[in-house]
């Protein structure tokens, strides 16, 4: 059985975290966020009038291999043929237009909501922000000006979010078997992985006199600006750093990700 949203993570991540759940220490400062996310849900889902809305309801498929992929939606509307979640979020993911994750998720329920028989066109995601800031919100233009956006999504087909999900449920059937240290690498997208930096640099000094995107880049400007030597800093892992509750249990975080999280 696997949940909607855990189908959309990375398959090493997915199953590291299932076989060690009981073994996984978290600092509990670190689920505050989750705790105001819980308290956001508990107050909005009480806008449900009951006639033609339901609200906090799990629904499950069960496909012909014997697995089961469940969701609890927060709440759908019959009459309008559409689904509302509510998230908690940061502001950058509204400046960096960053809504993949929702869209696939939305596509999840609407997949999960017509195997049930329930239509379903639209999926609205209503955004809390909860780093807003209101004298950013006057300075920058980009920056979101309320606290809460609203982020739709229409759907023609669940064809697309149908194959993956079916592909995924099979490749997670043929990695049960496989040793932790063999599971597939997640890959930099997962990882939310940094692009590498490279440093024009100068002997005595420890800082450095620009930081470039590319080598060749860093190149031209060394001919033209001066420097002794071209130093490459490598991009971060920040999932693997800050967002994997299982990255102790995993070899790649082990071996290229901690040390770099301690220098």
């Amino acid at each position: 059985r696997y949940s909607i949203t855990t189908l959309l993570k990375p398959t090493r991540e997915i199953l590291l975290c299932r076989r060690h759940d009981h073994e996984v220490e978290q600092d509990c400062s670190e689920m505050i966020w989750a705790l105001f996310g819980q308290a956001v849900h508990h107050i909005l889902q009480q806008a449900s009038d009951g006639k033609t809305e339901f609200a906090e309801e799990r629904l499950e498929y069960t496909l012909e291999n014997g697995y089961t992929i469940s969701g609890i939606i927060d709440l759908y509307d019959m009459a309008k043929e559409e689904v509302v979640d509510y998230k908690t979020a940061s502001t950058w993911k509204v400046v960096f237009n960053d809504f993949k994750d929702w869209e696939k998720q939305g596509l999840g329920y609407a997949w999960l909501l017509q195997k049930n028989g329930l239509p379903c066109k639209t999926v609205k995601f209503y955004g809390i922000l909860k780093d807003h800031s209101k004298s950013e919100a006057k300075r920058k233009a980009d920056y979101p000006k309320l606290p809460v956006v609203e982020v739709p999504f229409r759907f023609d087909s669940i064809e697309e979010i149908d194959k993956y999900l079916r592909e995924k449920v099979d490749e997670l059937i043929k990695c049960e078997s496989i040793p932790d240290d063999e599971l597939p690498l997640c890959s930099e997208e997962d990882r939310w992985r940094s692009p590498n930096k490279y440093a024009v640099m100068k002997k005595g000094r420890k800082s450095a006199l620009r930081l470039l995107d590319t080598q060749e880049e860093a190149e031209e400007w060394q001919k033209v600006n001066g420097g002794d030597s071209i130093e490459v800093r490598p991009g971060l892992d920040k999932k693997c750093i800050d967002y994997c509750s299982c990255k102790n249990y995993c070899k790649y975080y082990l071996e290229n990700v901690k040390e770099e999280e301690t220098e």
